[in-house]
């Protein structure tokens, strides 16, 4: 949200709405990476309670028009209000529902996310995210199955391997893959590495009898295939 302010003598309502009309267009311009044109951004009559004429901005977004903010020249009842004599003072003002725009602009489909400390959604998005133009990756809501894979592992180990070898056999209830712990004994100079599987799956809760099983299989595969030993 946004005030800007005039000497009625410095702007004549017109020019205040001109100016209104520039700088917004700029914002729009920047925000998302448009150029300033008629098949770009448009303005549409409205109506709100505290500003008179009342605008709406809307881009031209994904092959569709959005609207992006409300504005207009403050009422002068709110300029009144607010202490201000409007034959002396006038301006205008805009509000931009940035939560809307992003659910929009990243495919995010519930507005209670932006509240969640979950990192699963706060870790997709950082500051290139809409140069990006990156879409948010749905997860699931049901709780996770965590399972532990220790091993001494021989000297062409490759991590990737292991994970290729697990998301095999999990497919999509396989969340992530993490490497909690490495050391290498000082005395037999052979490496251990400890890795955490997290499994979940979007539409259920999985049961530990089911994941064990699959655990089972990747643990078989991993002494089988990569050559280490479990710990």
């Amino acid at each position: 949200e946004g005030v800007r302010l005039f000497s009625t003598d410095e702007k004549s309502v017109e020019e205040v709405q001109e100016d209104l009309k520039r700088t917004l267009e700029g914002l729009a311009a920047h925000l998302f990476q448009l150029k300033i044109g008629d098949d770009t951004m448009r303005w549409l009559d409205e109506y709100f309670p505290f500003t008179e004429p009342s605008l709406e901005l809307e881009i031209f977004y994904q092959e569709d028009w959005m609207e992006v903010l409300g504005c207009g020249v403050i009422h002068h009842d709110v300029l009144r209000n607010a202490g201000l004599d409007p034959s002396k003072v006038h301006g205008w003002a805009f509000g931009l529902g940035l939560e809307r725009l992003a659910m929009v602009l990243f495919g995010i489909p519930d507005i209670r996310l932006f509240w969640s400390e979950d990192k699963r959604f706060i870790e997709q998005f950082n500051a290139g995210s809409f140069a990006d133009k990156k879409k948010f990756k749905p997860f699931s809501k049901y709780p996770p199955v965590l399972k532990d894979i220790s091993m001494w592992i021989p000297s062409d180990f490759v991590d990737n391997d292991l994970f290729e070898m697990i998301r095999d056999e999990g497919g999509d209830q396989v969340e992530k893959v993490e490497l909690m712990d490495e050391f290498t004994n000082p005395k037999t100079q052979r490496t251990s590495k400890m890795f955490r599987v997290t499994w979940r799956d979007m539409s259920r809760t999985l049961t530990n009898e089911e994941v064990n099983a699959k655990h089972e299989t990747v643990l078989e595969r991993v002494v089988q295939e990569l050559k280490v030993e479990l710990r």
